[in-house]
């Protein structure tokens, strides 16, 4: 199940992450929204969907982007991320952790928002 908080609402749209944070996840993850996001480049115009990749988490109203490597928090992967909120122009430093759950991914925040799971888009 998806839980949207403030952040959830905040976090915005396009991703890029440096080299390294590649090896995080291996494909695409998301709902139904966010995979059909990942294939094409265009929204449908939800208003909310969810996508994890190699560069980071994208949702319908913000976006993170990995920043360095991942570093191992028992069966999790911790990640320094910047996040950026729809009309706004700066960004907010969050540590995210990417849980592996169900075949998927489960993206939680300091704050205890979780996204998730994600599961791997089909492409």
């Amino acid at each position: 199940m998806i839980h949207t908080g403030r952040l959830a609402l905040l976090l915005g749209i396009a991703l890029a992450g440096p080299a390294g944070a590649a090896d995080l996840v291996d494909g695409s993850y998301g709902d139904t929204e966010g995979c059909r996001y990942a294939e094409s480049g265009d929204t449908s115009g939800a208003d909310f969907f969810f996508l994890l990749n190699k560069d980071g988490v994208t949702t319908a109203a913000a976006s993170c982007e990995f920043k360095g490597e991942g570093r191992p928090a028992g069966n999790a992967t911790t990640v320094a991320a910047e996040c950026h909120e729809e009309g706004y122009e700066e960004t907010t430093p969050h540590e995210l952790t990417l849980t592996p759950e169900s075949g998927g991914y489960t993206v939680s925040f300091p704050d205890g928002t979780r996204w998730g799971p994600l599961m791997r888009c089909k492409t």
